[in-house]
């Protein structure tokens, strides 16, 4: 598959005058410094990615990963569906829908493709592919310039993966570009917890304690010091459900989980 040229009508519908900022790690002057930090460091982190995933969130990632992947259950289950996960890391997400898929009661199972840019990450998640059989195609990809064509997909998603886009409305617009009207977006992402006490402890563990424990165990302190940064400067969820809708979807809802550290953002692509 190859990628094709935006047209006139999806240029047009992200109004230009209001361009959405992306991340900036520390020493980043610009999109372009801000997507190759972004990718060194994860790439940095790989080896040790998984396990510290688990242990920080007490296993609740994991928990957070099948709950996605059964909100699309309907299109996961559907063998002539094609599903794209982004910034897919070493693939857990993209395992749960596999797993999710197979539950459909004919033999055959979605089409299912993920991405990411890190390719250290990418290898490790080809690796637990094999191991598991389960059939995902890995594919090294920046989700700001996808190569697929227009309209290929029944579902895009991506956990923990879209805050560390270089520029949030590309992102969109890319996603959107790659889905088919009536398509779905799925968004899982941190955020902070609205008040009262848990919203302290949420803070004083994501800012103290998650960097030094991450720094340590991956050898990155730079990584764990930049993922409370990220999270802090990230959009609150009705501020993204704005820029969802005006990069051109519709029925944009959210949820938060676990006592609202974490948001799944739903929406559909408008026809």
């Amino acid at each position: 598959m190859t990628r094709v040229a935006h047209s006139r009508t999806e240029r047009e519908n992200v109004p230009p005058s209001n361009p959405f900022p992306g991340t900036r790690p520390v020493g980043s002057r610009n999109e372009r410094e801000a997507g190759l930090q972004v990718r060194e460091m994860f790439g940095r982190i790989a080896p040790r990615y998984d396990f510290l995933n688990h242990f920080l969130s007490a296993s609740f990632d994991k928990l957070w990963r099948k709950r996605v992947a059964r909100r699309f259950a309907s299109i996961l289950r559907n063998p002539d569906a094609r599903a794209l996960d982004l910034c897919c890391g070493t693939g857990d997400l993209a395992f749960a829908f596999a797993k999710e898929s197979r539950r459909s009661r004919g033999a055959s199972t979605a089409s299912l493709i993920a991405t990411d840019f890190a390719l250290p990450m990418l290898e490790l998640a080809k690796r637990k592919n094999v191991e598991r059989g389960a059939g995902v195609s890995f594919l090294g990809a920046d989700a700001l310039a996808l190569p697929f064509t227009d309209s290929s997909f029944d579902l895009v998603s991506t956990a923990f993966g879209f805050r560390n886009l270089a520029n949030y409305r590309s992102g969109l617009v890319e996603i959107r570009r790659v889905l088919r009207p009536g398509g779905k977006l799925a968004i899982l992402e941190f955020c902070e917890p609205e008040s009262g006490l848990l919203a302290a402890f949420y803070r004083f563990y994501f800012t103290c304690v998650l960097p030094k424990i991450g720094g340590v165990i991956s050898g990155s302190g730079e990584a764990y010091s930049y993922l409370p940064r990220s999270v802090e400067k990230f959009p609150p969820p009705e501020v993204l459900r704005s820029w969802m809708v005006q990069a051109g979807f519709k029925n944009v809802e959210h949820e938060r989980w676990t006592c609202g550290s974490v948001a799944l953002h739903r929406a559909e692509r408008d026809g």
